[in-house]
């Protein structure tokens, strides 16, 4: 029975290569890169190209080591500058990425949408932020797909209008400090009111009124808008206001109140249960010791004292068990059977 001879390939196998390609005039190109090198090339973190590039050179099949035609390349490129050549292809081509790559980069994208969406929303009955992972599960349950053409913050604010859709959440509003004249104020107030703003405080210097409040942050535009015809201006105190602390000091000092009362009514019951228990230990003891005095007397054999002993000491078994078990089993063992 033969056996097929396994011989040792002659060839370095590629590793940690990132594959760029470009289709061109009919020929393909491609140049070998460094991995996660590329996205940070084209996101500007990355400004050397040598970082980048594993070598200036254009392959028409990296991974077989074919060399690109200068001819093709002239007339793909209008010219045979290698760096040239590869810095367009680096810019304009497409990126193999492997399987895990790709869904470490999605995981991480989709991690980002939900922290955006987390930041940004708010429970319209508590006035506080959801959790990261209520809003993770909230995305699976829509069936969100990350895109990873699109920008995190463009798909985190489609994400809250499809969740405004089945889930009880709305935007968190933005705090603002508006400084119109004097004579502005009564409109801007009415204004505000229309666009359901909250206002948290009202301040007068002279002839230029501040007003802080709270408004929705799709209506920003329209607010600053109206505050610059008026000849006023707009500050963002907070981008999201969330609502902080979780109680107040009056509750615990009613729940202390609460609990005192409890404390005091209950008091006549414990002192009743725990005087019938001192009660029943004292009379099992003196019924233990009464039946050990039996036992340890020498029954006459031929007689019913042995068995009139035993009987009792059943009973004041049987009677003991819902006192104590310990005690139970001490009558046991000094029983003679």
């Amino acid at each position: 029975m033969s056996k097929t001879l396994v011989q040792p390939i002659g060839q370095k196998r590629l590793t940690n290569v990132a594959v760029v390609r470009l289709k061109k005039h009919g020929n393909r190109f491609e140049i070998a890169c460094y991995k996660n090198k590329v996205l940070s090339w084209r996101s500007g973190v990355e400004k050397d190209v040598d970082e980048v590039l594993q070598s200036h050179t254009v392959y028409s099949n990296v991974s077989k080591g074919i060399l690109a035609k200068s001819k093709d390349l002239i007339r793909a490129f209008g010219t045979d500058d290698q760096t040239k050549i590869c810095l367009e292809i680096l810019d304009k081509g497409e990126l193999q990425v492997a399987g895990k790559e790709r869904e470490s980069q999605f995981s991480s994208q989709f991690r980002d949408i939900a922290t955006m969406v987390m930041q940004k929303t708010v429970n319209p009955e508590t006035q506080r932020p959801y959790t990261i992972s209520m809003i993770e599960r909230l995305m699976h349950e829509i069936h969100f797909a990350v895109d990873p053409n699109s920008s995190s913050k463009k798909q985190a604010l489609e994400v809250i209008r499809e969740l405004q859709k089945h889930y009880p959440i709305k935007r968190a509003p933005m705090r603002l400090r508006i400084h119109v004249p004097e004579q502005s104020s009564p409109s801007v107030l009415d204004k505000l009111k229309e666009w359901n703003a909250f206002i948290v405080s009202r301040e007068e210097s002279g002839s230029q009124h501040s007003i802080i409040c709270e408004i929705e942050p799709s209506l920003f535009r329209d607010c600053d808008a109206l505050i610059r015809n008026l000849q006023g201006r707009v500050e963002i105190l907070a981008v999201n206001v969330h609502v902080e602390g979780d109680t107040f000091v009056d509750q615990f000092d009613d729940h202390e109140d609460d609990s005192s009362s409890l404390r005091k009514d209950s008091t006549g019951p414990v002192l009743q249960l725990s005087e019938k228990m001192q009660k029943q230990t004292i009379s099992s003891e003196s019924a233990i010791s009464r039946g050990e005095e039996k036992l340890n007397k020498p029954a006459k054999s031929g007689s019913s004292e042995g068995e009139n002993t035993h009987f009792e000491v059943l009973m004041q078994l049987l009677l003991m068990v819902r006192s104590d078990a310990a005690q139970v089993m001490h009558v046991m063992l000094c029983v003679d059977w």
